[in-house]
């Protein structure tokens, strides 16, 4: 079955009202540079560590992050030095020493120090918005993930706002915290991937054309060369897909993918039994097929395609799955019900409690002029009881939906510099002692009152600039139990 594309349905208007609560604006942004710069300062205060880099990856590298998105940073000596590993005991010796450092300077709340870990770990809470920041040394190989992900997101638009609202979306579900054995924010990304990989028609290929290396063979020798030869590979095989000729074009609406997500994997836990997502192919694997995967036993496996055969979900155990399974069910029976009265019910659905009251005023105008409640572009071919009995999978038709496209650039150049001195946001710039005293500004953006283009852009482009060089430069990062550091979104 298929529907027309209604660009005024109930749904797709709450889709766009979400992603304006949760992009972040200009301030969001700068915020987070300055808290990075504060940081830097922190460190460089510090005896041995008065060269160090301070660099951010994850969910800001690759642009990936909400307002309210954590900030995840790494500290490495200076240099173009040769790519090593820094031993466990000197990165407690460098942590514990900043822990002291951040506390004399009265710029950080609730700082905690995890030693012991099996990756040592630093969190803070900044006095500057309140935003969390995981701090771990010598990561590399988290900041090329991270760079990956936000190339493959200048593709596709798409990919961008469906990672928010997934993510925002499984927040409010409770099933976005591996600490308590539900998926990390990289795996999520990657079943977004996934996703982008297997509707019809695809939006994304398998990775492996992308690249056909591992980072952590690749990651070797002299830190600038091998980055710089990973990105050539990475942003050359990107550029000859999206010049391909024979593509054929996606064209289904962002709450028609939104909702075949939700189809694809309300059977994650039958299809888990035996097979792997694995983006690096595109396809369900067989988990027998590859005898690396048979090595250890994991209810969910979610292949990293850049560190090949690392599972993304090893946090998640079979409990969590079922869970994890009948929310996403339980999520598209909301979707799929179309009836007036389910409004409410979905709005609940997609963002977490303390949204939900901005929410309701943003989208009460907007629903009230659409018909039939929130309707799903895609109509479900089977019942959600046969869904959780059955292995099939609901088909999908994608229909035009004229949404522009942002202009794309072919240059391997992401908008995150080493140097925070200086940032330019829009038509104004910034350095870290001006941004402060556009706090007093933030409100109103806050409450929704900038202009309405700026909010459906969500941000504009955003260059950064080196204080010495003053040209845009290549810089850019999941999350796993036991206080493993951040690597990806």
């Amino acid at each position: 079955m298929s529907s027309s594309y209604d660009p005024s349905s109930a749904l797709e208007i709450c889709l766009r009202e979400a992603l304006l609560l949760i992009k972040p604006l200009h301030h969001d942004e700068a915020t987070r540079v300055l808290i990075i710069d504060e940081f830097k300062t922190v460190v460089n205060s510090v005896e041995n560590l008065r060269d160090a880099r301070v660099e951010p990856f994850g969910s800001f590298v690759s642009k990936l992050y909400s307002k309210w998105g954590d900030l995840d940073i790494f500290i490495e000596m200076p240099g173009d030095s040769p790519i090593c590993s820094v031993g466990k005991k000197r990165k407690q010796i460098m942590l514990s020493a900043i822990k002291t450092a951040l506390q004399t300077r009265g710029i950080a709340r609730r700082v905690r120090y995890v030693p012991n870990a099996r990756v040592p770990l630093l969190t803070f809470e900044s006095t500057n918005g309140g935003i969390s920041c995981d701090i771990s040394v010598n990561n590399q190989l988290g900041l090329m993930k991270s760079r990956f992900l936000f190339w493959i997101s200048e593709i596709d638009e798409r990919f961008h706002n469906m990672v928010l609202l997934v993510k925002e979306w499984a927040k409010s579900q409770n099933i976005n915290n591996p600490k308590l054995g539900t998926l990390n924010s990289y795996s999520l990304c990657l079943m977004i991937v996934f996703h982008f990989q297997t509707c019809e028609p695809a939006i994304l290929p398998p990775l492996k054309e992308f690249y056909t290396g591992d980072i952590v063979d690749d990651l070797t020798g002299m830190r600038g060369v091998a980055e710089r030869n990973i990105e050539d590979i990475f942003s050359g095989n990107i550029r000859k897909f999206r010049t391909r000729s024979n593509r054929n074009p996606n064209r289904c609406s962002l709450s028609e993918l939104f909702v075949s997500f939700f189809q694809k994997f309300s059977r994650i836990k039958g299809m888990a039994l035996r097979h792997a997502i694995c983006p690096y192919t595109g396809k369900w694997e067989p988990i027998m097929s590859n005898y690396r995967w048979m090595a250890k036993s994991y209810p969910l496996l979610i292949e990293d395609p850049f560190e090949q055969p690392e599972n993304t979900a090893r946090s998640v155990g079979q409990n969590d799955l079922t869970r994890i399974s009948e929310v996403i069910v339980e999520t598209l029976s909301k979707l799929s019900k179309g009836r007036h009265e389910d409004q409410r019910s979905v709005v609940t659905t997609l963002v977490r409690p303390q949204l939900r009251p901005q929410f309701f005023a943003r989208t009460q105008g907007n629903l009230r002029e659409t018909t039939g409640g929130i309707r799903p572009h895609v109509q479900v071919s089977h019942t959600v009881n046969a869904m959780r009995s059955s292995a099939h999978q609901a088909h999908t038709v994608g229909t035009p939906n004229g949404l522009p496209q942002r202009q794309q650039s072919f240059r391997n150049v992401h908008p995150i510099q080493r140097k925070f001195h200086r940032i330019q946001l829009g038509s104004r710039q910034y350095s870290p002692s001006m941004i402060s005293s556009a706090e007093g500004s933030s409100s109103s953006e806050m409450s929704g009152t900038q202009n309405h283009a700026d909010q459906l852009g969500g941000y504009p482009d955003h260059k950064i600039y080196s204080e010495r060089s003053g040209r845009r430069a290549v810089d850019g990062r999941g999350d796993g139990i036991r206080w493993r550091p951040k690597q990806y979104a």
